[in-house]
């Protein structure tokens, strides 16, 4: 089965029609089954010999026909054969480059509700008007990386009553426009990677999707918001949700303003320049502190106790800045929980070595021992200090704050941190030949 995924097999080859890939991509011998809604259309064909035959194609409602060398549309009756219960269309990564072979593909796909044209070459192409009536059922259009005019996507959506989902990312837009009427259907715009650094231009998006409830600006290098507290609570009454990664905020004034949104409930703003001086755990409690009002940050719900604990760690880390860097938040939140003093650092790792001083009958000897190794290790160690064998000798750990008296370390594999081994304890080696007195030893 063919498929042409990469652009340099796109231009090597030479243009094909849908009605050509469908009857490729979906004869019995490439697709014998699918899942879901399925049609089955008889097409008749000529074989070799001149004999006439009967190819079946198997159709489902979801056709995926990216990369496939797509240019034109090919015989309109037999799309509405082959599309006429088709719901979902990708068309991506194809050569499709001009509005009318586009119309005759939509126009023929009667039920169609979501159209993928991403990465196919739509730039400086005019839209008639007429061309637009077709897309009048589509709910979900994707033109990512086409490089259509924002003017050709104004005069789409118009023509669009009950369009829910729009995808424009990679499209090269700084500027936009404002049509004369909004679109009041739609719900989600993903309009990543472009240039709309101004919040006036993000302003725009208000007015013209008055029901969006997520938007997804990615990559775009905003660089601040400028309205105050009582024209934000008016834009985007419905905004539940925005994607801020990679923009260009760098203050927490900007962070902030994103409390006002009346509705909103999930924020995700990572990569940004404000946050790049900071540890991820810093990162962390910050943001969420910053954000009192919003349940899901960077993909993550946040609970009420870790809320209360970022609110705390805020107080804390700014209680040391100067007051001029001290953010709005801060004051709020202190006089919510008072001043609160620094953690007191306290290291647990386990200590790595000891100060000892080793007994041997009248021999005393500071040394220094690793409290990784086992016992075994330490009696090898001891070795040259005491001059006895490991296996003469019995081992006693003496605890400088323990009035329990000393304990034998009897079991060569024990790590010696198992032991509480402190600096400044004793460690007593005897002869196995000898008697410490009070302590009865077997041989």
């Amino acid at each position: 089965m063919r498929r042409f995924g990469s652009q340099d097999s796109l231009d090597d080859l030479n243009d094909r029609t849908l009605v050509e890939v469908i009857r490729e991509r979906y004869s019995p011998e490439n697709f014998p089954w699918c899942t879901g809604p399925i049609r089955t259309v008889v097409v008749p064909s000529t074989g070799p010999q001149g004999s006439h035959l009967k190819d079946r194609v198997n159709l489902p409602s979801v056709m995926v026909l990216d990369g496939w060398g797509v240019s034109q549309a090919g015989d309109q009756a037999w799309i509405e054969a082959f599309c006429a219960h088709v719901t979902k269309l990708d068309l991506s990564h194809n050569k499709l480059q001009d509005w009318p072979e586009i119309n005759k593909i939509v126009s023929n796909t009667p039920n169609l509700e979501s159209l993928n044209l991403s990465y196919n070459p739509l730039a400086g192409l005019t839209l008639e008007p007429w061309c637009t009536k077709a897309f009048s059922g589509v709910r979900s259009l994707s033109l990512n990386n086409t490089k259509v005019s924002w003017d050709t996507v104004l005069l789409l959506i118009q023509e669009i009553p009950e369009l829910e989902e729009l995808f424009l990312s990679l499209n090269g837009y700084s500027s936009l426009s404002v049509p004369s009427v909004a679109c009041r259907s739609l719900r989600l715009l993903h309009i990543t990677h472009n240039s709309l650094q101004d919040w006036a231009e993000v302003r725009k998006f208000s007015s013209m999707f008055p029901s969006l409830q997520t938007l997804v600006m990615a990559n775009n290098n905003l660089a601040s918001i400028q309205d105050n507290k009582d024209v934000l609570q008016r834009l985007f009454p419905n905004l539940r949700s925005i994607n801020l990664h990679n923009s260009g905020l760098n203050r927490w004034e900007d962070v902030e303003k994103l409390n006002f949104f009346p509705k909103l409930e999930e924020v995700q703003v990572q990569g940004i320049p404000l946050l790049q001086t900071f540890t991820q755990e810093e990162r962390i409690h910050l943001m969420i502190a910053q954000l009192p009002a919003i349940s899901w940050i960077n993909g993550s719900v946040v609970t009420d106790c870790e809320r209360e604990a970022a609110e705390r760690f805020f107080i804390r880390y700014y209680s040391v800045h100067p007051e001029e860097e001290q953010p709005v938040r801060y004051h709020s939140l202190v006089t919510k929980y008072g001043k609160l003093e620094p953690l007191a650092e306290v290291d647990l790792q386990p200590r790595c070595c000891a100060q000892v001083e080793v007994h041997c009958e009248d021999k005393v000897q500071q040394l220094t021992i690793r409290l990784d190794q086992t016992v075994a290790g330490l009696k090898k160690q001891l070795r040259t200090v005491v001059q006895l064998s490991t296996k003469s000798m019995r081992l006693y750990h003496i605890d400088r704050t323990s009035v329990s008296g000393p304990e034998e370390m009897k079991f060569n594999t024990w790590a010696l941190h198992s032991y509480s081994i402190q600096d400044g304890d004793q460690l007593l080696v005897v002869p196995k030949t000898k008697r410490k007195a009070g302590v009865k030893l077997a041989d």
